[in-house]
């Protein structure tokens, strides 16, 4: 009887383990570490949660964006966005194109948000549309 019930906890207990490695494996906040990492592009977001930040890795640098819900002409959708790096000394070599790529990127999950950049990414940008 005894060693029926030692091995039903081996199975739990490996069964458990089994489902945390998946569950570690496939998690996207992994992914996104991965990809800031390797300095690649990563978009992660949750968008059936407005009141939740998305975040995005490009070129090595973290990014965050804060959404707010609004009405839009049918509907209340994400009308206004905020993004900031999280770590604006690290912006050498951004160029006007790259933060372009970034808000076609965020413009295809929130097509009716306004995206607004916080300094010193807004003065360059502003600079760019004077020109």
């Amino acid at each position: 009887m005894i060693v029926l019930v030692l091995r039903l906890i081996i199975l739990a207990v490996v069964l458990y383990l089994i489902y945390k490695g998946f569950k570690y494996l496939f998690d996207p906040k992994r992914k996104l570490e991965l990809a800031h990492e390797k300095a690649e592009y990563y978009f992660h977001d949750d968008s059936n949660n407005p009141r939740k930040n998305f975040f995005i890795t490009y070129k090595g640098l973290m990014f965050q964006g804060e959404k707010y819900l609004g009405e839009t002409e049918r509907s209340f959708d994400v009308v206004s966005i905020f993004i900031w790096p999280h770590d604006p000394s690290r912006l050498q070599g951004f160029t006007i194109e790259d933060f372009r790529f970034l808000e076609t990127e965020v413009r295809s999950n929130y097509p009716h948000a306004r995206i607004d950049w916080k300094s010193p990414i807004r003065e360059l940008l502003e600079k760019d549309h004077m020109d």
